[in-house]
Protein backbone atom coordinates (compact mmCIF):
# COMPACT_ATOMS: atom_id res chain seq x y z
CA UNK A 1 0.00 0.00 0.00
CA UNK A 2 1.40 3.39 -0.92
CA UNK A 3 2.41 5.58 1.97
CA UNK A 4 0.24 8.56 2.78
CA UNK A 5 1.32 12.05 1.78
CA UNK A 6 2.51 14.22 4.67
CA UNK A 7 -0.70 16.30 4.67
CA UNK A 8 -2.83 13.15 4.80
CA UNK A 9 -0.78 11.68 7.64
CA UNK A 10 -0.97 14.96 9.57
CA UNK A 11 -4.74 15.16 9.13
CA UNK A 12 -5.19 11.60 10.33
CA UNK A 13 -2.98 12.17 13.39
CA UNK A 14 -4.99 15.22 14.44
CA UNK A 15 -8.36 13.89 13.29
CA UNK A 16 -8.81 16.66 10.71
CA UNK A 17 -11.32 15.80 8.00
CA UNK A 18 -13.08 18.86 6.66
CA UNK A 19 -16.80 18.79 5.95
CA UNK A 20 -17.85 18.65 2.27
CA UNK A 21 -20.11 21.57 1.23
CA UNK A 22 -23.22 19.48 0.51
CA UNK A 23 -22.99 17.72 3.85
CA UNK A 24 -22.36 21.03 5.64
CA UNK A 25 -25.44 22.53 3.99
CA UNK A 26 -27.60 19.58 5.06
CA UNK A 27 -26.34 19.70 8.65
CA UNK A 28 -26.89 23.45 8.82
CA UNK A 29 -30.44 23.19 7.47
CA UNK A 30 -31.46 20.44 9.86
CA UNK A 31 -29.95 22.20 12.87
CA UNK A 32 -31.58 25.52 11.99
CA UNK A 33 -35.01 23.87 11.92
CA UNK A 34 -34.72 23.54 15.71
CA UNK A 35 -32.78 26.73 16.48
CA UNK A 36 -34.29 29.51 18.63
CA UNK A 37 -36.24 32.19 16.77
CA UNK A 38 -35.11 35.70 17.55
CA UNK A 39 -33.44 38.81 16.24
CA UNK A 40 -29.98 37.32 16.74
CA UNK A 41 -28.45 33.86 16.34
CA UNK A 42 -25.14 33.19 18.11
CA UNK A 43 -23.25 30.33 16.43
CA UNK A 44 -20.09 28.44 17.43
CA UNK A 45 -17.93 25.91 15.64
CA UNK A 46 -15.31 24.78 18.19
CA UNK A 47 -13.23 22.95 15.55
CA UNK A 48 -13.95 25.05 12.48
CA UNK A 49 -11.27 23.85 10.09
CA UNK A 50 -11.71 25.72 6.81
CA UNK A 51 -14.95 27.33 8.01
CA UNK A 52 -17.38 25.39 5.83
CA UNK A 53 -19.96 24.73 8.57
CA UNK A 54 -20.10 28.35 9.75
CA UNK A 55 -20.38 29.61 6.19
CA UNK A 56 -23.15 27.09 5.53
CA UNK A 57 -25.11 28.39 8.52
CA UNK A 58 -24.67 31.99 7.35
CA UNK A 59 -25.83 31.17 3.82
CA UNK A 60 -28.92 29.34 5.08
CA UNK A 61 -29.95 32.07 7.50
CA UNK A 62 -29.41 34.95 5.10
CA UNK A 63 -31.41 33.17 2.39
CA UNK A 64 -34.34 32.18 4.61
CA UNK A 65 -34.37 34.85 7.35
CA UNK A 66 -32.26 37.83 6.28
CA UNK A 67 -33.60 39.93 9.14
CA UNK A 68 -31.76 37.74 11.68
CA UNK A 69 -28.33 38.96 12.77
CA UNK A 70 -25.91 36.01 12.71
CA UNK A 71 -22.94 36.14 15.09
CA UNK A 72 -20.38 33.52 14.11
CA UNK A 73 -17.41 32.29 16.15
CA UNK A 74 -14.87 29.65 15.19
CA UNK A 75 -11.90 28.03 16.93
CA UNK A 76 -9.24 25.71 15.59
CA UNK A 77 -5.86 24.46 16.72
CA UNK A 78 -4.54 24.66 13.14
CA UNK A 79 -3.49 28.27 12.45
CA UNK A 80 -3.25 27.62 8.71
CA UNK A 81 -6.84 26.35 8.69
CA UNK A 82 -8.02 29.43 10.59
CA UNK A 83 -6.24 31.67 8.08
CA UNK A 84 -7.91 29.82 5.20
CA UNK A 85 -11.31 30.07 6.90
CA UNK A 86 -10.84 33.80 7.45
CA UNK A 87 -9.88 34.29 3.81
CA UNK A 88 -12.97 32.39 2.66
CA UNK A 89 -15.17 34.48 4.93
CA UNK A 90 -13.66 37.68 3.55
CA UNK A 91 -14.34 36.55 -0.01
CA UNK A 92 -17.99 36.00 0.87
CA UNK A 93 -18.27 39.21 2.86
CA UNK A 94 -19.05 37.31 6.07
CA UNK A 95 -17.85 38.44 9.48
CA UNK A 96 -16.60 35.58 11.67
CA UNK A 97 -14.75 35.85 14.96
CA UNK A 98 -11.97 33.35 14.34
CA UNK A 99 -9.58 32.23 17.08
CA UNK A 100 -6.52 30.02 16.66
CA UNK A 101 -5.84 27.81 19.65
CA UNK A 102 -6.99 24.87 21.74
CA UNK A 103 -10.72 25.28 22.27
CA UNK A 104 -10.78 22.73 25.08
CA UNK A 105 -8.47 25.00 27.07
CA UNK A 106 -10.29 28.24 26.18
CA UNK A 107 -13.87 27.01 26.66
CA UNK A 108 -13.95 27.35 30.49
CA UNK A 109 -13.49 31.12 30.05
CA UNK A 110 -16.64 31.40 27.95
CA UNK A 111 -19.88 32.37 29.64
CA UNK A 112 -22.56 29.78 30.22
CA UNK A 113 -25.30 29.71 27.63
CA UNK A 114 -23.49 32.08 25.27
CA UNK A 115 -24.47 30.29 22.03
CA UNK A 116 -27.79 29.44 20.40
CA UNK A 117 -26.27 26.96 17.95
CA UNK A 118 -23.14 24.85 18.15
CA UNK A 119 -22.38 23.17 14.85
CA UNK A 120 -19.35 20.95 14.72
CA UNK A 121 -17.38 18.21 13.03
CA UNK A 122 -14.97 17.72 15.96
CA UNK A 123 -11.63 15.96 15.52
CA UNK A 124 -11.72 12.18 15.75
CA UNK A 125 -8.56 10.98 17.47
CA UNK A 126 -8.63 7.65 19.28
CA UNK A 127 -7.17 6.88 22.71
CA UNK A 128 -4.20 5.10 21.12
CA UNK A 129 -3.24 8.28 19.24
CA UNK A 130 -4.02 10.63 22.13
CA UNK A 131 -1.81 8.66 24.48
CA UNK A 132 -2.88 7.22 27.81
CA UNK A 133 -1.89 10.21 29.94
CA UNK A 134 -3.70 12.73 27.72
CA UNK A 135 -6.80 10.53 27.56
CA UNK A 136 -6.92 10.18 31.34
CA UNK A 137 -6.55 13.91 31.82
CA UNK A 138 -9.40 14.63 29.41
CA UNK A 139 -11.55 11.99 31.10
CA UNK A 140 -11.07 13.63 34.50
CA UNK A 141 -11.70 17.16 33.22
CA UNK A 142 -14.88 16.31 31.34
CA UNK A 143 -16.39 13.52 33.42
CA UNK A 144 -15.81 10.83 30.79
CA UNK A 145 -15.43 7.08 31.28
CA UNK A 146 -13.69 4.21 29.56
CA UNK A 147 -12.15 4.60 26.13
CA UNK A 148 -12.52 8.04 24.69
CA UNK A 149 -11.71 9.84 21.49
CA UNK A 150 -11.22 13.55 21.04
CA UNK A 151 -14.83 13.99 19.93
CA UNK A 152 -16.08 13.28 23.48
CA UNK A 153 -14.77 16.38 25.31
CA UNK A 154 -15.91 18.67 22.50
CA UNK A 155 -19.46 17.35 22.83
CA UNK A 156 -19.28 17.35 26.64
CA UNK A 157 -18.94 21.15 26.57
CA UNK A 158 -22.07 21.71 24.50
CA UNK A 159 -24.68 21.62 27.32
CA UNK A 160 -22.77 24.26 29.28
CA UNK A 161 -22.27 26.62 26.32
CA UNK A 162 -25.75 26.33 24.79
CA UNK A 163 -28.47 28.72 25.88
CA UNK A 164 -31.79 27.20 26.97
CA UNK A 165 -33.51 26.15 23.76
CA UNK A 166 -30.17 26.04 21.95
CA UNK A 167 -29.17 23.40 19.40
CA UNK A 168 -26.19 21.12 18.82
CA UNK A 169 -25.58 20.01 15.23
CA UNK A 170 -22.96 17.26 15.41
CA UNK A 171 -21.17 15.34 12.67
CA UNK A 172 -19.11 12.43 14.04
CA UNK A 173 -18.37 8.72 13.59
CA UNK A 174 -21.51 6.56 13.67
CA UNK A 175 -19.88 3.96 15.91
CA UNK A 176 -20.99 5.91 18.98
CA UNK A 177 -24.53 4.66 18.35
CA UNK A 178 -23.83 1.04 19.21
CA UNK A 179 -20.37 0.54 20.70
CA UNK A 180 -19.42 0.46 24.36
CA UNK A 181 -16.89 3.21 23.68
CA UNK A 182 -19.74 5.41 22.46
CA UNK A 183 -21.47 5.42 25.85
CA UNK A 184 -19.94 8.78 26.74
CA UNK A 185 -21.63 10.50 23.81
CA UNK A 186 -24.92 8.71 24.42
CA UNK A 187 -24.87 9.88 28.05
CA UNK A 188 -24.04 13.47 27.12
CA UNK A 189 -26.75 13.58 24.45
CA UNK A 190 -29.40 12.37 26.90
CA UNK A 191 -28.36 13.95 30.22
CA UNK A 192 -28.73 17.66 29.43
CA UNK A 193 -29.74 17.51 25.76
CA UNK A 194 -32.63 15.99 23.85
CA UNK A 195 -31.88 14.26 20.52
CA UNK A 196 -34.42 15.32 17.90
CA UNK A 197 -32.90 14.05 14.64
CA UNK A 198 -30.35 11.34 13.89
CA UNK A 199 -28.90 10.33 10.52
CA UNK A 200 -26.68 7.26 10.23
CA UNK A 201 -25.02 7.94 6.88
CA UNK A 202 -23.09 4.67 6.71
CA UNK A 203 -21.05 3.87 3.61
CA UNK A 204 -22.36 6.73 1.47
CA UNK A 205 -18.88 8.14 0.78
CA UNK A 206 -20.18 11.60 1.73
CA UNK A 207 -17.12 12.08 3.88
CA UNK A 208 -13.44 11.42 3.15
CA UNK A 209 -12.52 10.22 6.64
CA UNK A 210 -11.99 6.53 7.35
CA UNK A 211 -14.82 6.58 9.88
CA UNK A 212 -18.45 6.24 8.80
CA UNK A 213 -20.40 9.40 9.63
CA UNK A 214 -23.58 10.20 11.52
CA UNK A 215 -25.40 13.48 12.09
CA UNK A 216 -27.09 14.19 15.40
CA UNK A 217 -29.30 17.19 16.09
CA UNK A 218 -29.98 17.71 19.81
CA UNK A 219 -31.58 20.57 21.72
CA UNK A 220 -31.03 21.92 25.19
CA UNK A 221 -34.47 22.05 26.82
CA UNK A 222 -35.56 25.57 27.73
CA UNK A 223 -35.99 24.65 31.41
CA UNK A 224 -32.78 22.63 31.82
CA UNK A 225 -29.74 23.43 33.92
CA UNK A 226 -26.37 23.02 32.21
CA UNK A 227 -23.65 21.13 34.06
CA UNK A 228 -19.91 21.56 33.89
CA UNK A 229 -19.41 17.85 33.26
CA UNK A 230 -21.13 15.11 31.36
CA UNK A 231 -23.60 13.81 33.93
CA UNK A 232 -24.49 10.13 33.56
CA UNK A 233 -28.11 10.04 32.44
CA UNK A 234 -30.63 7.23 32.48
CA UNK A 235 -30.24 6.71 28.71
CA UNK A 236 -33.95 7.43 28.21
CA UNK A 237 -34.70 8.92 24.80
CA UNK A 238 -37.65 11.23 24.38
CA UNK A 239 -40.35 9.96 22.08
CA UNK A 240 -40.21 11.37 18.59
CA UNK A 241 -36.50 11.55 17.78
CA UNK A 242 -36.35 11.06 14.02
CA UNK A 243 -33.88 8.32 13.03
CA UNK A 244 -32.80 7.85 9.41
CA UNK A 245 -30.49 5.03 8.39
CA UNK A 246 -28.73 4.67 5.03
CA UNK A 247 -27.10 1.50 3.76
CA UNK A 248 -26.10 0.03 0.42
CA UNK A 249 -28.88 -1.95 -1.19
CA UNK A 250 -28.60 -4.51 -4.02
CA UNK A 251 -31.94 -3.63 -5.62
CA UNK A 252 -32.49 -0.99 -8.34
CA UNK A 253 -33.27 2.47 -7.08
CA UNK A 254 -36.92 3.46 -6.73
CA UNK A 255 -38.98 6.21 -5.24
CA UNK A 256 -36.91 9.36 -4.95
CA UNK A 257 -34.51 9.81 -7.85
CA UNK A 258 -30.86 10.45 -7.24
CA UNK A 259 -30.80 13.20 -4.58
CA UNK A 260 -29.65 11.55 -1.36
CA UNK A 261 -30.14 14.67 0.76
CA UNK A 262 -33.71 15.01 -0.48
CA UNK A 263 -34.26 11.39 0.51
CA UNK A 264 -32.75 11.96 3.96
CA UNK A 265 -35.13 14.84 4.58
CA UNK A 266 -38.13 12.92 3.22
CA UNK A 267 -40.93 11.24 5.10
CA UNK A 268 -40.91 7.76 3.58
CA UNK A 269 -38.52 4.86 3.00
CA UNK A 270 -37.00 4.73 -0.45
CA UNK A 271 -33.90 3.78 -2.38
CA UNK A 272 -31.63 6.26 -4.11
CA UNK A 273 -28.71 6.10 -6.49
CA UNK A 274 -25.40 7.75 -5.62
CA UNK A 275 -22.28 7.42 -7.74
CA UNK A 276 -23.47 4.25 -9.46
CA UNK A 277 -24.47 2.62 -6.16
CA UNK A 278 -27.94 2.16 -4.68
CA UNK A 279 -28.73 2.97 -1.06
CA UNK A 280 -31.77 2.14 1.02
CA UNK A 281 -33.07 5.00 3.16
CA UNK A 282 -35.09 3.82 6.17
CA UNK A 283 -36.95 6.16 8.51
CA UNK A 284 -38.00 5.43 12.06
CA UNK A 285 -37.53 6.74 15.58
CA UNK A 286 -34.74 6.39 18.08
CA UNK A 287 -35.54 3.61 20.52
CA UNK A 288 -34.91 4.43 24.14
CA UNK A 289 -35.25 1.64 26.67
CA UNK A 290 -34.35 -1.48 24.72
CA UNK A 291 -36.66 -3.96 23.10
CA UNK A 292 -37.39 -6.70 25.63
CA UNK A 293 -38.60 -7.28 29.13
CA UNK A 294 -35.41 -9.13 30.10
CA UNK A 295 -32.68 -6.55 30.76
CA UNK A 296 -29.91 -9.01 29.93
CA UNK A 297 -31.30 -9.40 26.42
CA UNK A 298 -31.55 -5.71 25.68
CA UNK A 299 -28.01 -5.49 24.41
CA UNK A 300 -26.67 -3.56 27.37
CA UNK A 301 -23.03 -3.32 28.24
CA UNK A 302 -21.55 -4.49 31.50
CA UNK A 303 -22.19 -0.99 32.85
CA UNK A 304 -25.86 -0.96 31.81
CA UNK A 305 -25.45 1.59 29.03
CA UNK A 306 -27.89 0.80 26.26
CA UNK A 307 -26.87 0.96 22.63
CA UNK A 308 -29.09 3.02 20.35
CA UNK A 309 -31.12 1.51 17.57
CA UNK A 310 -33.90 2.44 15.19
CA UNK A 311 -37.46 1.76 16.31
CA UNK A 312 -39.97 0.67 13.67
CA UNK A 313 -43.31 -0.90 14.64
CA UNK A 314 -42.94 -4.08 12.60
CA UNK A 315 -39.39 -4.66 13.80
CA UNK A 316 -40.29 -3.88 17.41
CA UNK A 317 -43.10 -6.45 17.35
CA UNK A 318 -40.71 -9.03 15.89
CA UNK A 319 -38.11 -8.31 18.58
CA UNK A 320 -40.76 -8.57 21.29
CA UNK A 321 -41.74 -12.00 20.01
CA UNK A 322 -38.11 -13.11 20.07
CA UNK A 323 -37.71 -11.71 23.57
CA UNK A 324 -40.58 -13.90 24.79
CA UNK A 325 -38.58 -16.99 23.75
CA UNK A 326 -35.11 -15.76 24.73
CA UNK A 327 -33.40 -17.88 27.38
CA UNK A 328 -30.07 -16.07 27.46
CA UNK A 329 -27.93 -13.98 25.19
CA UNK A 330 -24.66 -15.20 23.68
CA UNK A 331 -22.82 -12.97 26.14
CA UNK A 332 -24.64 -14.53 29.09
CA UNK A 333 -23.73 -17.99 27.87
CA UNK A 334 -20.18 -17.80 26.59
CA UNK A 335 -16.88 -15.95 26.95
CA UNK A 336 -16.19 -14.35 23.58
CA UNK A 337 -12.49 -13.72 22.97
CA UNK A 338 -10.59 -12.00 20.19
CA UNK A 339 -7.77 -13.95 18.53
CA UNK A 340 -4.07 -13.35 19.04
CA UNK A 341 -2.45 -10.03 18.15
CA UNK A 342 1.29 -10.22 17.56
CA UNK A 343 1.85 -6.55 16.56
CA UNK A 344 4.65 -7.97 14.40
CA UNK A 345 2.88 -10.29 11.96
CA UNK A 346 5.73 -10.31 9.46
CA UNK A 347 7.94 -11.90 12.11
CA UNK A 348 5.47 -14.33 13.67
CA UNK A 349 3.07 -15.35 10.87
CA UNK A 350 3.82 -17.02 7.53
CA UNK A 351 2.65 -19.69 5.12
CA UNK A 352 6.26 -20.31 3.96
CA UNK A 353 8.13 -21.33 7.08
CA UNK A 354 9.96 -24.07 5.18
CA UNK A 355 11.79 -21.34 3.28
CA UNK A 356 13.15 -19.85 6.51
CA UNK A 357 16.67 -20.86 7.50
CA UNK A 358 16.81 -22.01 10.16
CA UNK A 359 13.18 -23.08 10.38
CA UNK A 360 11.89 -22.69 13.95
CA UNK A 361 11.07 -25.94 15.75
CA UNK A 362 7.88 -27.56 14.50
CA UNK A 363 6.22 -27.69 17.90
CA UNK A 364 6.28 -23.89 18.02
CA UNK A 365 4.72 -23.42 14.56
CA UNK A 366 1.03 -23.68 15.28
CA UNK A 367 -1.67 -23.77 12.58
CA UNK A 368 -3.40 -20.40 12.43
CA UNK A 369 -7.03 -19.74 11.55
CA UNK A 370 -7.61 -16.40 9.82
CA UNK A 371 -10.73 -14.87 8.28
CA UNK A 372 -9.71 -16.37 4.92
CA UNK A 373 -10.30 -19.86 6.31
CA UNK A 374 -13.86 -19.42 7.51
CA UNK A 375 -17.17 -20.27 5.92
CA UNK A 376 -20.48 -20.81 7.68
CA UNK A 377 -20.21 -24.09 9.64
CA UNK A 378 -16.75 -25.14 8.45
CA UNK A 379 -13.07 -24.19 8.35
CA UNK A 380 -11.04 -24.66 5.20
CA UNK A 381 -7.37 -23.93 5.85
CA UNK A 382 -6.06 -23.99 2.28
CA UNK A 383 -3.34 -21.41 2.86
CA UNK A 384 -1.51 -23.38 5.51
CA UNK A 385 -0.70 -20.27 7.53
CA UNK A 386 1.17 -20.92 10.78
CA UNK A 387 2.22 -18.74 13.67
CA UNK A 388 5.41 -18.92 15.67
CA UNK A 389 3.72 -19.16 19.07
CA UNK A 390 6.35 -18.84 21.81
CA UNK A 391 4.32 -20.16 24.73
CA UNK A 392 3.94 -23.39 26.67
CA UNK A 393 0.59 -24.83 25.55
CA UNK A 394 0.34 -27.00 28.67
CA UNK A 395 0.15 -24.12 31.11
CA UNK A 396 -3.09 -22.49 32.18
CA UNK A 397 -1.28 -19.16 32.52
CA UNK A 398 0.69 -17.42 29.82
CA UNK A 399 4.18 -18.89 30.08
CA UNK A 400 6.77 -17.97 27.43
CA UNK A 401 9.16 -20.65 26.25
CA UNK A 402 12.80 -20.85 27.30
CA UNK A 403 14.71 -19.86 24.16
CA UNK A 404 17.64 -22.02 25.22
CA UNK A 405 15.44 -25.08 24.63
CA UNK A 406 14.58 -24.01 21.06
CA UNK A 407 17.84 -22.98 19.35
CA UNK A 408 16.40 -22.62 15.83
CA UNK A 409 13.54 -20.43 16.98
CA UNK A 410 15.98 -18.46 19.13
CA UNK A 411 18.29 -17.83 16.18
CA UNK A 412 15.36 -16.77 13.97
CA UNK A 413 13.88 -14.45 16.58
CA UNK A 414 17.22 -12.83 17.34
CA UNK A 415 17.52 -11.77 13.69
CA UNK A 416 14.40 -9.69 14.38
CA UNK A 417 15.30 -8.64 17.92
CA UNK A 418 15.66 -4.97 17.04
CA UNK A 419 12.15 -4.80 15.60
CA UNK A 420 10.59 -6.84 18.40
CA UNK A 421 12.36 -4.92 21.15
CA UNK A 422 11.10 -1.72 19.58
CA UNK A 423 7.60 -2.59 20.77
CA UNK A 424 7.98 -0.66 24.01
CA UNK A 425 4.43 -1.44 25.12
CA UNK A 426 5.33 -5.14 25.19
CA UNK A 427 8.37 -4.55 27.39
CA UNK A 428 6.55 -2.01 29.55
CA UNK A 429 3.85 -4.62 30.12
CA UNK A 430 6.40 -6.92 31.76
CA UNK A 431 6.73 -9.19 28.71
CA UNK A 432 9.85 -10.68 27.18
CA UNK A 433 11.00 -9.06 23.95
CA UNK A 434 10.04 -12.09 21.83
CA UNK A 435 6.47 -12.41 23.12
CA UNK A 436 3.36 -11.50 21.19
CA UNK A 437 1.11 -8.73 22.46
CA UNK A 438 -2.19 -10.63 22.91
CA UNK A 439 -1.49 -14.39 23.23
CA UNK A 440 -4.89 -15.26 24.77
CA UNK A 441 -5.09 -18.51 26.78
CA UNK A 442 -2.53 -20.95 25.34
CA UNK A 443 -3.93 -24.07 27.03
CA UNK A 444 -7.39 -23.53 25.49
CA UNK A 445 -6.32 -23.81 21.86
CA UNK A 446 -6.47 -27.59 21.97
CA UNK A 447 -10.16 -27.65 22.98
CA UNK A 448 -13.00 -27.46 20.43
CA UNK A 449 -14.08 -23.90 19.72
CA UNK A 450 -16.39 -21.77 17.64
CA UNK A 451 -14.56 -19.31 15.39
CA UNK A 452 -15.94 -16.40 13.37
CA UNK A 453 -14.36 -13.47 11.48
CA UNK A 454 -14.32 -9.94 12.84
CA UNK A 455 -15.52 -8.40 9.55
CA UNK A 456 -17.84 -10.18 7.14
CA UNK A 457 -20.89 -9.44 5.01
CA UNK A 458 -22.67 -12.44 6.52
CA UNK A 459 -22.23 -14.56 9.64
CA UNK A 460 -19.52 -17.23 9.27
CA UNK A 461 -19.50 -19.18 12.54
CA UNK A 462 -17.56 -22.44 12.25
CA UNK A 463 -16.50 -25.25 14.59
CA UNK A 464 -12.80 -26.02 14.96
CA UNK A 465 -11.54 -29.28 16.47
CA UNK A 466 -7.99 -29.06 15.09
CA UNK A 467 -6.39 -27.23 18.02
CA UNK A 468 -5.37 -24.33 15.78
CA UNK A 469 -4.61 -20.86 17.11
CA UNK A 470 -7.07 -18.09 16.14
CA UNK A 471 -5.75 -14.91 14.57
CA UNK A 472 -6.71 -11.40 15.69
CA UNK A 473 -8.97 -10.88 12.66
CA UNK A 474 -11.33 -13.44 14.21
CA UNK A 475 -13.14 -14.12 17.49
CA UNK A 476 -13.66 -17.46 19.23
CA UNK A 477 -15.65 -19.25 21.92
CA UNK A 478 -14.06 -22.21 23.68
CA UNK A 479 -16.46 -25.05 24.39
CA UNK A 480 -14.78 -25.37 27.78
CA UNK A 481 -16.53 -22.11 28.76
CA UNK A 482 -20.01 -23.43 27.97
CA UNK A 483 -20.67 -24.52 31.52
CA UNK A 484 -24.45 -24.23 31.81
CA UNK A 485 -25.44 -27.73 32.80
CA UNK A 486 -26.19 -28.56 29.16
CA UNK A 487 -24.08 -30.54 26.73
CA UNK A 488 -21.30 -28.21 25.59
CA UNK A 489 -21.41 -29.63 22.07
CA UNK A 490 -25.18 -29.28 21.81
CA UNK A 491 -25.02 -25.74 23.11
CA UNK A 492 -22.26 -24.92 20.62
CA UNK A 493 -24.44 -26.30 17.83
CA UNK A 494 -27.32 -24.14 19.04
CA UNK A 495 -25.10 -21.05 19.10
CA UNK A 496 -23.96 -21.76 15.55
CA UNK A 497 -27.49 -22.43 14.36
CA UNK A 498 -28.75 -19.07 15.63
CA UNK A 499 -25.69 -17.08 14.58
CA UNK A 500 -25.58 -18.45 11.01
CA UNK A 501 -29.32 -18.17 10.47
CA UNK A 502 -31.32 -15.58 8.59
CA UNK A 503 -32.93 -14.67 11.91
CA UNK A 504 -29.53 -14.08 13.49
CA UNK A 505 -28.51 -11.74 10.68
CA UNK A 506 -31.77 -9.81 10.82
CA UNK A 507 -31.49 -9.55 14.60
CA UNK A 508 -27.95 -8.19 14.26
CA UNK A 509 -29.09 -5.53 11.79
CA UNK A 510 -32.02 -4.50 13.99
CA UNK A 511 -30.18 -4.35 17.31
CA UNK A 512 -26.53 -3.68 16.37
CA UNK A 513 -26.97 -2.05 12.99
CA UNK A 514 -23.26 -1.64 12.34
CA UNK A 515 -22.63 -1.89 8.61
CA UNK A 516 -19.20 -1.01 7.28
CA UNK A 517 -18.04 -0.41 3.74
CA UNK A 518 -19.68 -2.45 0.97
CA UNK A 519 -22.23 -4.05 3.30
CA UNK A 520 -19.69 -5.66 5.62
CA UNK A 521 -20.51 -6.01 9.30
CA UNK A 522 -18.42 -6.10 12.47
CA UNK A 523 -18.82 -9.32 14.47
CA UNK A 524 -17.06 -8.10 17.60
CA UNK A 525 -17.70 -9.24 21.15
CA UNK A 526 -20.11 -6.49 22.15
CA UNK A 527 -22.33 -7.16 19.13
CA UNK A 528 -22.27 -10.95 19.13
CA UNK A 529 -22.92 -10.91 22.88
CA UNK A 530 -26.40 -9.48 22.17
CA UNK A 531 -27.59 -12.36 19.97
CA UNK A 532 -30.44 -14.33 21.58
CA UNK A 533 -30.63 -18.03 22.45
CA UNK A 534 -33.78 -20.10 22.95
CA UNK A 535 -34.00 -22.45 25.92
CA UNK A 536 -31.75 -25.38 24.90
CA UNK A 537 -34.11 -27.80 26.71
CA UNK A 538 -37.11 -26.79 24.61
CA UNK A 539 -38.18 -29.21 21.86
CA UNK A 540 -37.74 -26.49 19.24
CA UNK A 541 -34.14 -25.82 20.31
CA UNK A 542 -33.40 -29.54 20.37
CA UNK A 543 -34.62 -29.62 16.78
CA UNK A 544 -32.21 -26.81 15.84
CA UNK A 545 -29.34 -28.81 17.34
CA UNK A 546 -30.42 -31.93 15.45
CA UNK A 547 -30.41 -30.08 12.14
CA UNK A 548 -27.06 -28.40 12.79
CA UNK A 549 -25.62 -31.81 13.67
CA UNK A 550 -26.79 -32.99 10.28
CA UNK A 551 -24.86 -30.17 8.62
CA UNK A 552 -21.66 -30.67 10.64
CA UNK A 553 -21.54 -34.41 11.05
CA UNK A 554 -23.51 -35.82 8.12
CA UNK A 555 -22.66 -33.29 5.42
CA UNK A 556 -26.22 -32.14 4.84
CA UNK A 557 -26.46 -28.73 3.14
CA UNK A 558 -27.72 -26.03 5.50
CA UNK A 559 -30.58 -25.19 3.12
CA UNK A 560 -31.61 -28.85 2.93
CA UNK A 561 -31.36 -29.15 6.71
CA UNK A 562 -33.76 -26.19 6.99
CA UNK A 563 -31.80 -24.64 9.84
CA UNK A 564 -33.36 -21.22 9.19
CA UNK A 565 -36.85 -22.60 9.61
CA UNK A 566 -35.94 -24.44 12.79
CA UNK A 567 -34.35 -21.33 14.36
CA UNK A 568 -37.40 -19.20 13.51
CA UNK A 569 -39.68 -21.83 15.05
CA UNK A 570 -37.55 -21.87 18.22
CA UNK A 571 -38.29 -18.16 18.69
CA UNK A 572 -41.92 -18.42 17.62
CA UNK A 573 -41.63 -16.16 14.56
CA UNK A 574 -42.22 -16.83 10.85
CA UNK A 575 -39.23 -17.89 8.78
CA UNK A 576 -37.98 -15.20 6.42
Amino acid sequence: MASQAPDARERKRHGRHYTPPELARFLARRALLHAPRGAELRVLDPACGDGELLLAVHREVTSSAPEVAVRLAGYDLDRAAVAEAAARADREGVEIDYRAGDFLMKAPRLARGCFDLIISNPPYVRTQQLGGAAAQQLSRRFGLRGRIDLTHPFVALAPRLLAPGGVLGLLCANRFLTTRAGANLRRILTADLTPVELYDLGDTKLFSAAVLPAITIATRPADSVAHDRAIPGDDTISVGCRYVSVYEHPLPETGCGTDLFEALAGATDCSVGVGGRTFAVEIGELAGNGFVRQPSAVGESAHGETAWRMSRPCVDRWLDEIADRTWRTFGDTARIRVGIKTTADRVFISDRWDDVDPTPERELLQPLITHHDLEPWQIDRRRGTRVLYPYDLRRTRRTPIDLDEFPCAAQYLRTHEKVLSGRRYVLDGGRKWFEIWVPQRPHLWGAPKLVFPDISERPRFALDRSGAVVNGDCYWISLTDLDTGESATDLAYLLMGVANSTLGLRFYDAVCGNRLYSGRRRWITQYVARLPLPDPRSPAAVEVVRRVRGVLEDGVAAADAAVDEAVAAAFGVPAQ
